[in-house]
């Protein structure tokens, strides 16, 4: 088959919404000189050339981004800068985007020079309040100044922590000092940091406490082992908590042998009962991952009540896999209220309710469980609907935007810029300009008729990312036709009828990879709407007969269409059908679900919620999700999530695997 052949042409009109370029560049010069100057720029600050950002400043001075091109100047010399030019750039640019960015900076740079004083007089101008440094550097000063007890927050704020934070870890260091925060507190955060193979997390941790200790913490994340089989360890004092953090990592490597390591009898005198717990989790969480069948029976060594909301997550997952609905309550019942009320936990509490339940009143109050989260949302409001006997339809649209709430939209300088800097190039830039402008809602940000305004501008402007974003963030309503956009119809409907597939698959499929940017790029090098590998692409072209294939070509918006749908087809033709194996593999390669299938045969739902790596298994959730409301809306006809789930288990011995040639 030639390459030509199996492409459906398509006219694309573009139609991008901004506001006219005479107000919004200086007289006298024309939009290509600024375009061109504020790309070097871009540039000059990824080099951290800060010469060349100070020669070029001057030249887009008037420009619709000479906020962008200010920040960078400045951003790249704020270590040096005096700080009446860092309120001049607050004044000049006040209420953008840039000027809370470098705000944001120079509060973190106030914090690591411990300005307090500078720091509590800028703080409150502090906007954007997502940084978690500033925040702790906030909860800091606010200690240092009243004496507020503010240890709650800190821990509510630094232990999500993924990486090392210094604003937490001064704080942190801070309050156990004034014997506020206990160390307790400072030990758990160093073994989230074990759990999680941060050893930085646990170092910084531990250093608060004792330096000397530091030493002692890389050793054991070297070679836990090696410090368990000391037989000094156990005779020395303040080993408790270093053992702990030992048998974590054991368990991070090896789950089985840090669950015959923590039975041993010279660790049972030692070990507390919450820390016992504690590593039980640990244990327990590490052999559910690898869908061990022992992962319950690890649980079940510890208490729940002592356990980390993460444990506890993965004890309902293994619970699910074993059939066993009892442990399923348990786990979900001592988790903290915030946590069972996301609608995961919600559903599956549910779920748990209903097989127990030997009581009208006990399946009356699943159902009410049900009932509280069943919407069109997400995929387990979806299987909500299921559960209550109901089904997936297109909810009525909005009442229309009036012509004053567009020409706010139209009127808003962050929009405008954001979309300016997307339609030259600087999408990263864009994006951050367009999320702060739009969906801050509790700083000054849109309401949900603004965010549908924004929506509907960024829809007009093909910039569909930034309008399914906006869509997506509506809480009173929902508008399928932002937040759920076809574009490209013509030729993802021909493509998908020609090679048999399901359009609401690949709309649900693309949604999730690309948000229909056609020029998006994976920082694993994936491109285009569907997001293809090189390698991917060029099997697949051969494997499809596009014998005139060249690898510049998936950057085509077609040819993309093309190789990634005739992917996924035959992912999903070796899986049996099977959507969410598809879309697994699609994510993380046909040989983990392949993988990931051996054991029971069980409900799709909880063969989902138990893929061990967390992008895939929101990743998979997501795209079944989208593809239940696409084909509501592209069929016009009430949908099941549940059914189109099906289940998975493991391959008929006699059936071969033809899974096993795919890249």
């Amino acid at each position: 088959m030639q390459f030509s052949a199996i492409l459906t042409p398509l006219v694309l009109t573009t139609c991008v919404f901004l506001p006219s370029l005479s107000s919004v560049h200086a007289q006298g010069r024309d939009s290509s000189h600024y375009d061109e100057t504020i790309t070097e720029m871009a540039q000059a600050f990824k080099a951290h050339d800060r010469k060349r950002l100070s020669n070029l400043l001057p030249q887009v001075r008037g420009y619709i981004l000479e906020p962008w091109g200010a920040y960078w100047e400045l951003s790249a010399r704020l270590d040096e800068a005096n700080p009446a030019e860092v309120q001049d750039f607050f004044a000049r640019y006040s209420g953008t985007y840039q000027e809370d960015k470098l705000r944001t900076e120079w509060l973190l740079q106030l914090g690591r020079n411990r300005d307090w004083g500078a720091f509590n007089r800028e703080y409150p101008r502090y906007r954007m309040g997502d940084d978690r440094s500033v925040q702790c550097y906030g909860l800091l000063t606010e200690h240092l100044a009243k004496g507020t007890d503010v240890n709650a927050a800190v821990m509510q704020t630094w232990l999500p922590l993924k990486e090392a934070d210094e604003g937490c870890a001064a704080a942190a260091e801070q309050l156990v000092k004034d014997h506020s925060m206990m160390p307790a507190a400072v030990w758990q955060r160093a073994r989230l940091g074990f759990e999680n193979d941060r050893l930085r997390v646990a170092t910084q941790a531990v250093g608060i406490l004792n330096d000397g200790w530091v030493k002692n913490v890389s050793e054991i994340y070297a070679s836990p082992a090696k410090y368990l089989n000391d037989k000094l360890t156990a005779l020395r004092p303040k080993t408790r908590e270093l053992v702990s953090l030992a048998l974590i990592r054991l368990a991070y490597q090896d789950p089985e042998a840090a669950a015959t390591e923590v039975n041993h009898l010279r660790w049972k005198a030692q070990l507390t009962q919450e820390e016992r717990s504690w590593i039980w989790g640990v244990i327990g969480k590490r052999a559910a991952m690898k869908m061990s069948p022992d992962a319950v029976g690890y649980f079940a060594q510890g208490q729940f009540s002592q356990m980390h909301e993460d444990h506890l997550a993965w004890a309902v997952r293994a619970a699910l896999r074993a059939g066993q609905w009892k442990t399923v309550h348990e786990a979900i019942a001592a988790m903290p209220p915030a946590l069972a009320a996301e609608p995961v936990w919600v559903y599956w509490h549910a779920r748990a309710q209903l097989a127990l339940a030997d009581s009208e009143s006990g399946r009356a109050e699943a159902l009410k469980l049900l009932q509280g989260i069943a919407s069109v949302r997400g995929f387990y409001e979806q299987l909500a609907l299921d559960e209550l006997g109901q089904r997936v339809t297109v909810p009525e649209r909005p009442a229309p935007l009036t012509a004053e709430e567009r020409e706010t939209a139209r009127n808003n300088p962050g929009l405008s810029r954001a979309l300016y800097a997307i339609q030259i190039g600087l999408r990263a830039e864009g994006v951050r300009e367009w999320n702060y402008s739009a969906n801050l809602h509790d700083r000054g940000g849109l309401d949900d008729r603004g965010l549908l305004a924004a929506a509907e501008r960024a829809c007009q402007a093909e910039v569909w990312d930034r309008c399914i974003n906006s869509s997506d963030r509506t809480k009173g309503f929902l508008d399928f036709e932002t937040r759920f956009p076809m574009p490209f119809k013509s030729a993802v409907l021909a493509r998908t009828k020609q090679i048999g597939l399901d359009p609401a698959y690949v709309y649900g499929l693309i949604r999730q990879e690309s948000r229909f940017i056609m020029d998006a790029r994976s920082g694993v090098g994936a491109s285009g709407l569907m997001q293809v590998m090189p390698a991917t692409a060029k099997w697949t072209a051969k494997k499809l007969g596009m014998t005139d294939f060249q690898a510049h070509q998936i950057s085509d918006r077609d040819t993309n269409i093309a190789i990634g749908t005739g992917y996924l087809k035959l992912l999903l033709d070796s899986f049996g059908g099977s959507m969410p194996m598809a879309a697994a593999a699609y994510n993380a390669g046909p040989g983990r679900p392949r993988a990931w299938r051996n054991g029971p045969v069980l409900e799709a739902a909880i063969w989902a919620e138990n893929i061990p790596f967390n992008e895939t298994r929101d990743y998979v959730k997501k795209v079944l999700s989208n593809t239940t409301n696409y084909a509501a809306v592209i069929t016009g006809q009430p949908q099941s999530l549940k059914a189109r789930l099906g289940s998975v288990g493991p391959l008929d011995a006699a059936v071969p695997d033809a899974s096993t040639e795919l890249p």
